[in-house]
């Protein structure tokens, strides 16, 4: 149980003032990468980072444009009091998953995390989107994964590792979260899945078309 000794302790908020601010955004900090960070401040979010350990109601409370649940290290399978509060966030607010933050997911939904018998480790995995067939070269850190055949029929597959066929995203339309096991925001790259945060902001901007509109 790894997550309590990366996660930060105290709330804190990042934005760029010279950027205009159109959403706020609640980020769970389980070993965040700066680099998540300062993509979705690009895109003109406040990011209010927030301790692994924050229930549910009080991030309701924010009134948060959308929640990002970060990736970081250890075994998913211990994370049930996390997931719980998560699955009390869906369809609530916009969620987007990333690396451990989308195995949370799908603890949260009630699937089942695996331990890989080969991690993925590095810059050059290509993932294949399931709706258009475009595959993309991605950056990963993961030794484990969500078991696609234990998500619930709601819960589809949206990428997938041509590699192993290791599930790398999925989402629920209806609950209005996505997840990417793989890391969009890798620095200095690759950056063919940078995209992953247009998609969230889009869902962000239709779920609150008047938030910070001048």
């Amino acid at each position: 149980h790894l997550v309590p000794e990366v996660s930060t302790r105290y709330p804190y908020t990042v934005f760029n003032e010279r950027v205009f601010l159109m959403h706020d955004v609640i980020l769970y900090d389980f070993g965040v990468k700066r680099s998540i960070i300062d993509s979705l401040v690009q895109r003109g979010c406040a990011v209010t980072v927030v301790p692994q350990n924050t229930p549910a109601e009080e991030v309701l409370k924010r009134n948060p444009s959308g929640v990002v649940l970060s990736n970081g290290p250890g075994d998913p399978a211990v994370l049930g009091e996390i997931a719980d509060q998560v699955k009390a966030l869906m369809g609530k607010a916009p969620i987007l998953g990333i690396c451990l933050g989308h195995q949370i997911l799908g603890l949260a939904v009630g699937a089942k995390t695996i331990k890989l018998p080969f991690g993925h480790h590095g810059v050059n995995h290509p993932v294949q989107d399931v709706a258009t067939q475009k595959v993309e070269i991605s950056s990963h850190n993961h030794g484990f994964a969500v078991a696609e055949e234990t998500l619930p029929k709601s819960v589809r597959a949206t990428h997938r590792s041509l590699y192993d066929g290791t599930l790398e995203g999925m989402s629920d339309p209806g609950e209005n979260w996505f997840s990417v096991q793989f890391h969009p925001e890798a620095a200095p790259g690759p950056h063919d899945s940078l995209h992953i945060f247009d998609q969230f902001f889009r869902m962000m901007a239709e779920k609150n078309p008047h938030r910070r509109d001048g």
